[in-house]
C-alpha cells in the first residue's frame, strides 16, 4: 500500500480507541506518527507506579491522574494539529452506547480483560463497526480482525476462563507455590488487616483454648495490653505451627503426601525476634504509605534474591510491626495491592514461609509480585510490535481491503524462521450465540450479559 493511497483513508477516519495502558499507549503514538487526525480514547484507570516501567508516555509525576488524559497531553505534545478527545470511563458506561460507537469507522481495542472485550466487541456488532482486537502477555501476542458478516466475532470462539484453586488445596494441602501466594494473600493478608467481618477459611482457634467460650475467640484478634513483637509472633506460631499440626492430626490427608513440617519462631530464630529488629527510622523520609518497606528496614536490597527461611521469617515480623506502627488506621480496610510494597513483602515471606514447610521452593519477591498480582511480566517490545500491526489492519480495514486482513500472532520462539505468524481470519461462527443472525435480532437485550 503506497503512502498516497491510503493518505485519505487514514486523514479522514474518526478511531475509537479502547485502553490506555501498555499497548495503549503505543497505539495512540503509531497511530498519531501514521496520520491519523481523529482519534478518540477511552480508559477507566489512572496512572500507577507499575505503569512506568512500559508505558512511555507517563512519567513519575502522573501517578494518579487518567490515563486517556496523559496520553492525549503527551501526544499532542509532538502532533499539536490532531484532534484526540480523551474519556476517563468505563466503556461498559451507558453514555458509550451504540448511536456513540456508529460515529467511529473503526475500532481499536487494547484492553487487559475479558469482560470488557466481550462488551465492546458487543456493540461494533450492534453498530456495525469493524473491531480490530490485540492482546500481549509476556513475548507473546495477537492482533485479530473482526468485521460483521465477514469474520468471526470475539466471541465466536470460547476464550479460556481464570485458573481459579480449591479452598481445601489453599488451605489444607498446598502442592504449588502459587496455592502459597494465594494463601497468603486471600486468606492470611485479608484477615490480618481486611475486613474484620468478611468470612475467611483460615482456623483462628486458639491453641491453648482452654473452654469452649475460649475457642470461639479469634487468635487474629490483638489484646489491648499485646505488645506488638509478642502479637507478631503468636501470628507466626499460630499459622506456621499450631495450624499444621493441626491438619497433620488427619492422618488420613497424608497417606498419599509428603507432611508439612510445622514451624514456630522459637526454631526459626537463634535468638529473640526483638534482637533483631530493623530499622524503622529508614521508613521516616517517606511520606507515602505505599513505600513504607520492611526490606528497606532490614538492609535488603535486591527484589530478585531468594530469601531464606530466617530472612522471611524477619520480613514477616517486620512488616506485620510496621503496619501497626506506620500504617494503623489503615488496617481493616485494606486489599491487596502489588503496588503496595509492604503489603507485596508481606505476602511473599509468608508464602514461602508456607512453602518451607510443605516443602515447596522458595521464590524471590520479583517472582511473587508476578504470581500474586496474575502477572505476566509485560514486554515492551512487544506492545510495540503489536500496536504497529493493529494500524496496518485498521489501515485495511478503512480501505475496505477484505481479502488481505490477517490475524497476526507474535511468537516467543520463531516457527519456520518467524516470530510473527499470520493467519486468513475465520468465517463467523454458525453457532455463535452472539453474532449468528438469530441472536443478532434480539442483541441490544444482551449487552449486559
Amino acid at each position: 500500500m503506497a503512502s498516497h493511497q491510503r493518505s485519505p483513508a487514514i486523514k479522514g477516519a474518526k478511531v475509537l480507541m479502547v485502553g490506555a495502558g501498555g499497548i495503549g499507549c503505543e497505539l495512540l503514538k503509531t497511530l498519531a506518527l501514521s496520520g491519523f487526525e481523529d482519534i478518540h480514547i477511552i480508559d477507566m484507570d489512572t496512572i500507577e507506579v507499575s505503569n512506568l516501567n512500559r508505558q512511555f508516555l507517563f512519567r513519575q509525576s502522573h501517578v494518579g491522574q487518567s490515563k486517556a488524559k496523559v496520553a492525549r497531553d503527551a501526544v499532542l505534545r509532538f502532533r499539536p494539529h490532531i484532534s484526540i478527545t480523551s474519556y476517563h470511563a468505563n466503556v461498559k458506561d451507558p453514555d458509550f452506547n451504540v448511536d456513540f460507537f456508529k460515529q467511529f469507522n473503526v475500532v481499536l481495542n487494547g484492553l487487559d480483560n475479558l469482560d470488557a472485550r466481550r462488551h465492546v466487541n458487543r456493540l461494533c456488532l450492534a453498530s456495525d463497526v469493524p473491531l480490530v482486537e490485540s492482546g500481549t502477555t509476556g513475548f507473546l501476542g495477537q492482533v485479530t480482525v473482526h468485521v460483521k458478516g465477514k469474520t468471526e466475532c470475539y466471541e465466536c470462539q470460547p476464550k479460556p476462563t481464570p485458573k481459579t484453586y480449591p479452598v481445601c488445596t489453599i488451605t489444607s494441602t498446598p502442592s504449588k507455590f502459587v496455592h502459597c501466594i494465594v494463601w497468603s494473600k486471600d486468606l492470611l493478608f485479608a484477615k490480618l488487616f481486611g475486613d474484620k467481618n468478611q468470612e475467611n477459611d483460615l482456623n483462628v482457634r486458639s491453641s491453648d483454648a482452654a473452654s469452649s467460650s475460649q475457642q470461639a475467640e479469634d487468635v487474629f484478634e490483638r489484646q489491648n495490653d499485646e505488645g506488638i513483637e509478642e502479637y507478631a509472633r503468636r501470628i507466626y506460631d499460630h499459622v506456621f505451627g499450631y495450624n499444621i499440626e493441626d491438619a497433620l492430626s488427619n492422618e488420613e490427608t497424608w497417606k498419599n503426601r509428603n507432611r508439612p513440617k510445622p514451624l514456630y519462631s522459637r526454631d526459626v530464630f537463634p535468638e529473640e525476634p526483638s534482637q533483631q529488629n530493623g530499622n524503622m527510622d529508614k521508613n521516616c523520609a517517606t511520606d507515602d504509605p505505599l513505600s513504607v518497606s520492611a526490606m528497606a528496614s532490614l538492609g535488603l536490597k535486591n527484589p530478585q534474591d531468594i530469601w531464606s527461611l530466617l530472612e522471611n521469617s524477619r520480613i514477616f515480623l517486620e512488616a506485620l510491626k510496621l503496619f501497626f506502627g506506620k500504617r494503623e488506621k489503615e488496617i481493616g480496610n485494606l486489599s491487596f495491592d502489588k503496588d503496595d510494597q509492604l503489603a507485596v513483602e508481606f505476602v511473599t515471606a509468608a508464602a514461602n514461609i508456607r512453602a518451607a514447610s510443605f516443602g515447596i521452593p522458595l521464590h524471590s519477591l520479583f517472582e511473587a509480585k508476578g504470581i500474586a498480582g496474575n502477572i505476566v511480566h509485560a514486554v515492551a517490545t512487544t506492545n510495540a510490535v503489536i500496536a504497529g500491526l493493529i494500524v496496518i489492519e485498521a489501515i485495511k480495514v478503512l480501505q475496505s481491503d477484505a481479502n488481505n486482513y490477517r490475524m497476526t500472532y507474535c511468537l516467543e520462539h520463531p516457527s519456520r524462521k518467524m516470530l510473527l505468524m499470520p493467519v486468513e481470519p475465520f468465517e463467523p461462527n454458525k453457532s455463535c450465540y452472539v453474532c449468528s443472525e438469530v441472536c443478532l435480532i434480539s442483541f441490544p437485550l444482551n449487552l449486559s450479559q
